[in-house]
């Protein structure tokens, strides 16, 4: 059974988009991500895509119960992350769905200048570290979305987002966002900013 990501594919290759390679491919994939529905469960139930061990720069979905949950303003049950690095007790992650869909893609666009080569297949990813995205002005865009996850409040196994489909996922509307609405989670991540 094809998966969503697979159908979103197969339409791009029949417009004769690549995934990521262009400007006008990226746009084509986002904005038929925008009038996409898309479940987290459905995404979980793709077992090809799961994995215990997340690498750095490679994109991630998985959901999430955070230890402070009571005393946090609001958390995303659900994060779509980059892999930055390992943390105490857990990892960072920069969680693109703190931002609202013309910002993400905005960093995005700044994150594509990281790849480690242009082939967008499974030997890419981002060259990402805290010191990278501090120290240029491009990724000022990142600060809302550095999160530190605790491994023993993962509550799933991180399905893996290949690079053909980080404009896709960047902008599918998985988001669970809990004690807060997205407007409201957005407006603080403008902030921030």
């Amino acid at each position: 059974m094809a998966t969503l990501f697979d159908d979103i594919l197969a339409k791009g290759v029949r417009a004769g988009q690549v995934p990521a390679r262009t400007r006008e491919a990226r746009d084509w994939f986002r904005s038929v991500a925008k009038r996409t529905s898309a479940d987290p469960e459905t995404l979980l139930r793709d077992a090809d895509r799961k994995t215990s061990t997340p690498l750095v720069g490679r994109m991630y979905n998985f959901f999430y119960d955070p230890k402070g949950k009571q005393t946090l303003p609001y958390y995303d049950r659900f994060p779509l992350i980059f892999m930055v690095g390992p943390a105490a007790g857990g990892f960072y992650g920069l969680n693109l769905h703190y931002l609202p869909p013309v910002l993400r893609a905005k960093l995005m666009d700044s994150l594509y200048t990281i790849t480690t080569n242009k082939k967008y297949d499974d030997t890419t990813r981002l060259r990402l570290s805290y010191d990278v995205l501090n120290g240029a002005s491009k990724y000022k865009l990142f600060k809302p979305t550095f999160k530190h996850y605790l491994a023993s409040h993962v509550r799933s196994r991180f399905i893996n987002i290949a690079a053909a489909e980080w404009d896709i996922a960047l902008l599918l509307p998985t988001q669970r966002f809990e004690k807060a609405s997205t407007q409201k989670v957005y407006s603080d991540s403008r902030r921030a900013i």
